[in-house]
C-alpha cells in the first residue's frame, strides 16, 4: 500500500501533459463559447428589435445537419454533436425569448 501511495504521489510525466493539453482545450473552449455567446446575444437583441420570432427551426435544422457532417468528418460522434448543440440552441433560444420580452 505505501508504494500504491508513493507512486500515485509522483507525478507522472506523460499524464502530466496530457492533462495541460486537455487543459488548454477546456480553457479554449471555454473562451469560444463565450465568444459565440457574445454574438448570440447580439442576434437576439436585433431579432427583438426588428421583432424576428427568437427560434428559426429551419436554421437549426441545416446547422444540426452540418455539425453532424463535420463530426462524422471529424470522427466524433455525430449523436454526441447534436446533443452537444441542441444544449446551445435551447440556451441561445432563452436568451433570445428574454430579449423579445424586456
Amino acid at each position: 500500500m505505501a508504494q500504491d501511495q508513493q507512486a500515485s504521489q509522483t507525478p507522472d510525466p506523460v499524464l502530466a501533459a496530457f492533462r495541460k493539453s486537455i487543459d488548454n482545450i477546456d480553457a479554449a473552449l471555454i473562451h469560444i463559447l463565450a465568444e459565440r455567446f457574445r454574438i448570440t446575444q447580439a442576434v437576439g437583441e436585433y431579432k427583438a428589435k426588428v421583432t424576428l420570432p427568437p427560434a428559426d427551426p429551419d436554421r437549426e435544422a441545416r446547422q444540426i445537419a452540418r455539425l453532424r457532417k463535420l463530426s462524422e468528418e471529424a470522427d466524433l460522434d455525430p449523436e454526441f454533436s447534436e446533443k452537444f448543440l441542441r444544449f446551445i440552441i435551447d440556451e441561445v433560444i432563452r436568451h433570445h425569448e428574454r430579449a423579445a420580452a424586456g
